[in-house]
C-alpha cells in the first residue's frame, strides 16, 4: 500500500489556518467521499499532546526557558507521529496537520533565536525526519495576523475559554523574527512549501489551497502503481 499524503498548514496565529483547515477538510470529503481525512494539530492531537498544549500555551507558563519550550514541542510531535500521523500514513490516508516542525523552526528557531540547525537536528533524531508532502504557508501581513490573533484571544477570555494566549503576549520584534523565518523556510524548500501571501479574502485563500492540493492529489495518483 502506498504511503498516504501528509499536508501541513503553517503561519502565524491569526493567519486563518483553522478556518482553512475546516474548509479543506470539507473539500476533501467531497472530492474523496469514501475516505475521511485525518485532522490533527500541534501541539495537541493526542491525550499527551493536549496536556502539553495546555502547559505550553497557557499565559501562566511565562517562565519557560526557550530550550524547555522547544523540548515540549518535540515531545508533543514525537507522540503525535507515533500515535496518529505515521499509522494513518501507513494506511494510505490523507493527514492534514495544523502546524508541524516548520512552526518550531519559526517560533523557537527564529522567534526565540535558537537557530534552525538545532531544530532540524532534533527533528531528525526525534521524528525520524518525517517530512510533509505539502506545506501550505499562510502569510498575510504581520499586522493583520497579530490584530486577528489578539482579538480572538480577547474574545476567548470573555467567553472563559482555555487560556492559550502565551505567545500572543510576545512583543512585535519576536513576531517579526517568526515571520521572516517562515519566509526563509519557503525560499529554502520551494518544492514542499507553497507560500500563500498577502491579505487575501477567505475565499481567495481557499481557492489557492484547493488548486494546490488538487494538483498534488493528481500527482500522487499518477505515481501510484497499477
Amino acid at each position: 500500500m502506498p504511503r498516504g499524503l501528509f499536508i501541513t498548514l503553517e503561519g502565524l496565529d491569526g493567519s486563518g489556518k483553522t478556518t482553512q483547515i475546516r474548509r479543506l477538510a470539507a473539500w476533501l470529503r467531497k472530492r474523496i467521499p469514501d475516505e475521511e481525512p485525518v485532522l490533527t494539530r500541534q501541539p495537541g492531537g493526542t491525550a499527551t499532546g493536549d496536556r502539553i498544549r495546555a502547559l505550553v500555551l497557557d499565559s501562566r507558563s511565562a517562565g519557560l526557558a526557550p530550550m524547555t519550550e522547544m523540548a515540549l514541542m518535540f515531545a508533543d510531535r514525537a507522540q503525535a507521529i507515533a500515535e496518529v500521523i505515521q499509522p494513518a500514513l501507513d494506511q494510505g490516508r490523507i493527514v492534514v496537520c495544523d502546524r508541524f516542525t516548520d512552526s518550531t523552526e519559526a517560533y523557537q528557531g527564529g522567534g526565540r533565536q535558537i537557530g534552525s540547525e538545532t531544530v532540524l537536528e532534533l527533528h531528525r533524531l526525534l521524528c525520524n525526519n518525517l517530512q510533509p508532502d505539502l506545506t501550505l504557508l499562510l502569510l498575510p501581513s504581520l499586522e493583520a495576523s497579530l490584530e486577528r490573533a489578539r482579538r480572538r484571544n480577547q474574545r476567548d477570555a470573555e467567553q472563559d475559554s482555555p487560556d492559550e494566549s502565551r505567545f500572543e503576549a510576545e512583543h512585535d520584534g519576536f513576531y517579526c523574527r517568526v515571520w521572516e523565518k517562515y519566509r526563509e523556510i519557503a525560499r529554502r524548500e520551494p518544492g514542499r512549501v507553497v507560500l500563500i501571501e498577502g491579505d487575501l479574502s477567505i475565499d481567495e485563500v481557499h481557492e489557492k489551497i484547493v488548486e494546490t492540493v488538487a494538483q498534488r492529489l493528481q500527482r500522487a495518483v499518477a505515481g501510484a502503481p497499477d
